[in-house]
């Protein structure tokens, strides 16, 4: 029997895939199906054939194998919560084996995986979000998440990922636009003016960053909606607006107009001071990242007279947070304002053996191996993409004594491990870390040494 779009079949889910959908075959091909589990038993429908696979929905559940009622009513059309039907546990044991298959069949490296280290929290860890605005079907402005491929806003009051004042905030602009007749922006026309509510608290700190992404350069009324804020939200510190009055899906522009406060917050991670403002890359779990950075620390193996080089090194933190014990730190990030902040978290901890330059980080590295710099250990933090080649034959040229990869990508990690593999360097031993509970996102950070000739 052939599938087609709304065809109904048996199914049982056999496993899970690395973006939390249930997988079962019909007839050798594979289906999935989100909002399931191993051992599921369902009849479901095509919502669409791809040919060699096919995605679904449940139709009709006949046995379910290990699902918890999930405690938020907008999960499924949210889709940013992909394990909240199932405990933490089993979680991350589904995310251990994303990882070992990633090295196994991507990589095709027969690498000890530890056992994954969970957050410490499965809610409420996050110290960013960004809410889109819009306007439901009763003309009311609205915050929440997009559905799953879509720009169709889905409300959200409570995200259980969020810290529970961050909600409230931004519940109460919400309110404050339509008191004041702010229009939300829309897509299609390009016309009203805010497009998103972007706010960050700080873990250690408390202190809470307001940014609104607004199509314009000012917000109505702006005064008292600062004076309100603030005396709502006493961990308030800064409020900012945002200009982006681009036709883009990119959620912030370059230009910020301060309304209050320095326009950043401060904050520490692993005992390195940190500004973060509307633009600066910071990860969102604070606690797992500590632990994470620790793995990194720990797998560096640093000696007092090395030289680190952290490529993708962002603020500098994962650098900063190994510098005192190593004789020379240099970073290397393409992003203008985090080599700033690098540097200013550097004086501020009254770091002297360190170093930040802004450059991507493949002609970077390409430069450093052309001008002879032989560093002992070098990190790698690259984005989800992985490294480039140019980025990976210049670290290769190098030689380092070991190689350390903190990685958000599994699938890339093991790609790029494969190649330093097949170019003298040896990978020891991979850590899952898991920063993102209940979602389908995962870092792990890998200890890579050269091979003795």
């Amino acid at each position: 029997m052939s599938i087609s779009k709304n065809s109904i079949i048996p199914l049982t889910i056999e496993s899970l895939s690395s973006d939390g959908s249930g997988v079962g075959h019909y007839e050798g091909k594979a289906i999935f199906v989100p909002a399931t589990a191993p051992g599921d038993v369902l009849q479901a429908r095509i919502v669409k054939d791809m040919g060699r696979y096919a995605f679904a929905i449940v139709e009709e559940l006949q046995q379910a194998a290990s699902h918890i009622e999930p405690d938020c009513n907008v999960y499924k059309p949210c889709g940013g919560c992909c394990f909240r039907h199932l405990t933490y546990e089993q979680e991350a044991q589904s995310k251990q084996g994303f990882v070992a298959d990633a090295f196994a069949r991507i990589g095709g490296l027969q690498i000890p995986v530890l056992p994954i280290l969970p957050s410490s929290l499965e809610n409420r860890y996050r110290n960013k979000v960004q809410f889109p605005v819009g306007l439901d079907a009763d003309g009311h402005v609205i915050a929440g998440f997009y559905a799953g491929r879509s720009h169709r806003i889905v409300p959200c009051d409570d995200c259980k990922l969020q810290p529970t004042e961050l909600n409230q905030i931004a519940a109460f602009v919400c309110r404050f636009m339509e008191e004041h007749q702010i229009p939300p922006y829309q897509e299609q026309t390009h016309k009203g003016l805010v497009r998103h509510i972007f706010l960050r608290k700080g873990w250690h700190s408390q202190e809470i960053l307001v940014c609104l992404v607004i199509n314009g350069t000012s917000l109505p009324h702006s005064e008292q909606f600062c004076e309100e804020l603030r005396q709502t939200f006493p961990n308030v510190t800064t409020i900012v607006l945002n200009v982006n009055q681009q036709k883009t899906n990119v959620i912030t522009g370059k230009k910020n107009i301060c309304l209050f406060g320095p326009g950043f917050i401060r904050d520490t991670l692993c005992d390195v001071p940190v500004q973060l403002g509307p633009l600066s890359f910071y990860q969102v779990n604070t606690p797992g990242a500590e632990q994470l950075y620790a793995v990194a620390k720990e797998f560096a193996e640093l000696e007092p007279n090395d030289t680190l080089l952290d490529l993708y090194c962002g603020m500098g933190t994962i650098g900063l947070s190994m510098v005192k014990d190593c004789k020379e730190l240099i970073g290397v990030e393409i992003i203008d304002e985090a080599v700033n902040s690098a540097k200013k978290n550097a004086k501020e901890m009254g770091v002297h053996n360190a170093r930040f330059f802004c450059a991507d980080a493949g002609k970077a590295a390409t430069q450093l191996a052309e001008e002879g710099l032989q560093p002992d250990v070098i990190c790698l933090d690259p984005p989800r993409k992985g490294c480039d080649q140019a980025t990976l034959d210049a670290v290769i040229a190098m030689a380092p004594r070991r190689i350390v990869m903190v990685s958000c990508n599994p699938a890339t990690a093991a790609r790029d491990c494969r190649y330093l593999a097949d170019h003298g360097y040896v990978p020891l031993k991979v850590q899952p870390v898991d920063l993102f509970p209940r979602t389908k996102h995962i870092e792990a950070v890998i200890a890579l040494v050269k091979q003795d000739r």
